[in-house]
């Protein structure tokens, strides 16, 4: 037995104190039907479930990470709060520590890849948020270095019980929302989301399924599922793919405890797979969403990801809407 399926996993109570915490300062975003999915070449969607849409794209600051960044803060006492805190992001987990902190009064700082968009950046400095830009390689070094200066707690993106327990309240509101829910996509990149998720779901529906999707050229999650050792990506690839909220190259250690003995599978989409579900979303969904945020409803849509027959409705986590609106520009005016 690996020592990470060791760990003690986040449980249901830890979820619910997120939630209570939380106190009216985090939304609970809407379940959307998706009215004309799209699909792949040669996909029929004769007798697929309905899919609906968990649209944390609709969260404050535009992604599900409010949830976990704001937990974490909140549970720090105040002591080490005061000397503020420091963490790493592509954007979405920057954005939600920097609002976090300046609503607790405290600094922050960022550390960003310089490959960050340029509207993630300038929004997580928008927030008040220090802004350290590094190479790539750098992005999960220099924050450790930055804490240990500074004496600043580190808040994890995602290996961190009280980020995965903020996450798991998507999870929380989802089992409220569709009572006849039969499984869950979420996408993964350092595993806090699903994680979070799977652990609110399976401890009051162990019958729900709990699939992950990640893009093909950032597949660690995946190939760690597969063959029971943790996978490790080098950097240049995962930073292959467009969707920069899922380029973590490992999982990590607590989230691949909870990936191994509550996830159900993990499946992955291509490059065009994402763009095919951003032009879907927006063209009939009437929902502009970030890559990242597209990937889970693109395992659907694109038949990655195929339920049982008779199965009740799937939900697809649509993660994040902070995009580059260049990106967006180019993906609409494609031919599909």
């Amino acid at each position: 037995m690996s020592p990470s399926s060791e760990l003690p996993l986040v449980g249901l109570s830890e979820i619910v104190a997120a939630d209570r915490r939380f106190a009216g300062r985090i939304r609970r975003t809407p379940v959307l039907h998706l009215d004309a999915p799209v699909s792949a070449p040669g996909r029929t969607t004769e007798r697929l479930p309905e899919l609906l849409l968990k649209a944390e794209h609709l969260q404050m600051l535009g992604s599900f990470k409010i949830r976990g960044a704001f937990n974490a803060i909140a549970s720090l006492p105040e002591e080490v709060r005061a000397r503020g805190v420091v963490t790493f992001s592509s954007g979405n987990h920057g954005k939600a520590v920097a609002h976090a902190a300046a609503v607790h009064g405290i600094k922050a700082t960022v550390v960003m890849p310089d490959t960050a968009p340029d509207v993630k950046i300038d929004g997580v400095r928008a927030l008040g948020a220090t802004v350290e830009l590094v190479t790539p390689e750098r992005r999960d070094v220099h924050p450790y270095e930055l804490a240990e200066r500074t004496g600043a707690h580190m808040v994890h993106p995602f290996d961190s019980r009280e980020v995965i327990a903020g996450q798991g309240t998507v999870g929380l509101e989802l089992l409220q929302q569709v009572p006849a829910l039969s499984a869950v996509l979420v996408p993964v990149s350092g595993g806090g989301l699903i994680s979070g998720v799977a652990a609110a779901v399976k401890a009051q529906r162990p019958d729900v399924a709990v699939i992950g999707v990640e893009p093909e050229l950032a597949a660690d999650a995946a190939e760690s599922l597969r063959s029971g050792e943790r996978a490790v990506w080098p950097t240049e690839d995962v930073y292959r793919t467009r969707a920069d909220g899922l380029r973590a190259t490992s999982l990590g250690t607590l989230p691949w405890a909870h990936i191994r003995q509550l996830v159900d599978d993990i499946v992955t989409v291509s490059e065009d797979d994402i763009s095919r579900a951003i032009h879907g979303l927006a063209c009939h969904g009437k929902q502009l969403v970030e890559p990242s945020g597209a990937v889970a409803p693109a395992a659907f849509l694109c038949g990655r990801y195929v339920p049982p027959a008779g199965a009740g409705p799937v939900t697809a986590v649509v993660s994040g809407g902070n995009v580059d609106p260049a990106l967006v520009a180019s993906v609409l005016t494609a031919q599909f």
